[in-house]
């Protein structure tokens, strides 16, 4: 705000006057020096299909002044005047002249110069009172995992679709679509749920069930055990990644940590005694399982 620097005052006290061409006729809106406008919000409020910034050469064929002296006072009659609803509250500003390098200050809304109407055309701003009244508004990020659009009647009426109201009289159908992005709720996920070590999959997201590890491939008696639980656990239909590289015990539990799936499953030493050690990613607790109550302690998990 070159203008609240150069004057030293606040840009809530500057008047800011926008041009733009709505369809095929030329508008003036006003925000405050620290509003910026929502042209979605100003295309809907005007109702119209087009909406562009004025040229520089239309301004100054209209007002005789460049871009950065517009101000509403004494606008030409044919330009209508749309103001935000802060503009309101305005007592005292400054604004363009409409000549080249002068302001006017002590501009007051109404009795300087006239609005056509006060509408809501601002971006919301951090600090901001919230809609209901309770606290103020807060930013945060977020990412689009979907979205829904209203077609209204356009297509339907080009395809000639229709149905009977409650009168019998025909109507067209109002229409609708929704697309959800799957590489984006991907990329959420990681977002939102990683630790230090990697990935920590919710269990109903995540493209394995259970990471199945077996120590020691050469071990007779471990893989044996892995085999049976391997496809035991497939008839109740858990989806299994399956780790059966000659690879060493730290590689495989850091790769396992890394993919996070929700539990692992590891063939140790203790296979010669039936029992498996079990880790669930999302909290690290790690549990010791015979082989006989598995299934059902899964079962519980997962339910």
């Amino acid at each position: 705000m070159d203008v609240a620097t150069f004057l030293n005052v606040d840009p809530s006290k500057i008047i800011k006057t926008i041009i733009f061409r709505a369809d095929d006729e030329l508008c003036a809106v006003i925000v405050r020096g620290d509003h910026d406008i929502n042209e979605i919000k100003l295309r809907k409020a005007l109702s119209v299909s087009e909406l562009n910034l004025a040229s520089e050469s239309e301004i100054e064929k209209t007002l005789s002044c460049k871009v950065g002296t517009i101000g509403p006072v004494k606008l030409p009659l044919e330009i209508k005047v749309y103001a935000d609803n802060a503009v309101k509250e305005i007592v005292n500003g400054i604004c363009g002249a409409n000549e080249d390098d002068f302001h006017l200050k002590n501009v007051n809304p109404e009795r300087d110069f006239a609005v056509d109407k006060y509408l809501d055309l601002r971006f919301i701003k951090e600090g901001d009172l919230s809609p209901d009244g309770n606290g103020t508004i807060r930013f945060a990020k977020g990412i689009e995992l979907g979205h829904t659009f209203k077609l209204g009647v356009s297509y339907s009426e080009a395809m000639k679709a229709t149905y009977l109201d409650e009168n019998g009289n025909s109507q067209h159908f109002v229409m609708g679509c929704y697309g959800i992005g799957v590489s984006r709720i991907l990329a959420a996920i990681a977002e939102q749920y990683n630790d230090a070590n990697g990935l920590k999959w919710p269990k109903k997201l995540a493209p394995y069930d259970i990471h199945l590890i077996t120590i020691n491939m050469n071990d007779e008696i471990q893989t044996k055990l892995s085999n049976e639980l391997y496809h035991l656990l497939k008839t109740y239909r858990y989806d299994i990644l399956h780790d059966d590289r000659d690879e060493r015990a730290g590689v495989k539990f850091t790769d396992a940590d890394l993919i996070g799936l929700p539990v692992r499953i590891t063939i140790g030493k203790m296979a010669q005694d039936g029992m498996v050690e079990v880790k669930f990613r999302e909290t690290g607790e790690t549990v010791v399982w015979q082989k006989e109550e598995i299934t059902e302690k899964l079962q519980s998990f997962f339910n």
